[in-house]
């Protein structure tokens, strides 16, 4: 499949997903979403893959979703879509696709992350941004409310009273505000993004893939368990890992005082 509003490449054991609408600030349209399912999938089928980088084109990383796109282009004195139809088709696939993906996933905010662009970040398991980028829930400005997850994200992220600020308010929050607040992993500066993208990357291909998807799991599980459930997960995934090529790596190489050498099995 030949992409037309992503860009998609696979180096040694690290996948890169560009969105590419640059002149749309990277914004959501229908042939986007179906393009980032093929690229997903892809993912999820490689097993030489071992994490992906997700970041936008131009200076954007998203802006969610594009009003002018024909799924939702309001039309005066027509119906109104059915936005409800529209997260049901594309953005809770997109997610669930993101949360199930058998690699780590790094959101690098290269720019605007505004309304389900700033949800698709924090879906990732990691997010880094530049310091000039910013994070902005638009959504109240047009009476709707965060999607894609971002009723979910917000709270388990920057706690109840931030999040229903940022999404009431729509105030844009700055890289290294969103940093200082816990809502991402890093804000580094701009001449430096690539490079500290790029090393995290190599560091998650290299580490216990396995591993690294468990808890992630784990974490995401723990808000809907007790603490005996929890438990219990937890000693089901580590009967699981105990019995892995990686951890036997892992307790190998500590023994012998050496680097290990993962494998993600």
């Amino acid at each position: 499949m030949t992409f037309e509003n992503i860009c998609f490449e696979v180096q040694g054991s690290i996948a890169r997903l560009m969105l590419n609408r640059p002149d749309k600030m990277n914004s959501f349209n229908a042939v986007m979403h179906a393009e980032l399912r093929v690229a997903l999938d892809r993912v999820q089928e490689d097993q030489a893959i071992r994490v992906l980088i997700l970041t936008g084109s131009g200076r954007s990383f998203c802006a969610g979703q594009d009003l002018s796109d024909k799924e939702v282009q309001f039309v005066p004195g027509a119906a109104a879509p059915d936005l409800g139809q529209l997260v049901e088709k594309n953005y809770k696939p997109l997610i669930l696709r993101l949360q199930n993906l058998r690699v780590p996933t790094i959101a690098a905010v290269n720019g605007m992350a505004a309304g389900a662009g700033a949800s698709l970040a924090l879906a990732c398991d990691l997010v880094i941004a530049c310091k000039s980028a910013s994070f902005l829930q638009a959504f109240s400005k047009v009476g709707l409310i965060p999607d894609t997850g971002g009723t979910w994200f917000l709270p388990q992220r920057v706690g109840m009273a931030r999040a229903m600020g940022l999404a009431l308010l729509a105030d844009k929050l700055s890289a290294e505000k969103a940093a200082d607040w816990g809502l991402i992993w890093a804000a580094v500066d701009d001449a430096e993004f690539a490079a500290t993208v790029d090393s995290l990357a190599r560091q998650l291909a290299a580490a216990p893939t396995k591993a690294l998807v468990r808890t992630r799991q784990a974490m995401h599980a723990a808000p809907g368990h007790t603490l005996e459930q929890q438990l219990s997960l937890e000693g089901g995934f580590m009967r699981e890992l105990g019995w892995s090529a990686d951890f036997n790596e892992g307790v190998a190489a500590f023994i012998g005082k050496r680097a290990p050498n993962f494998t993600g099995e």
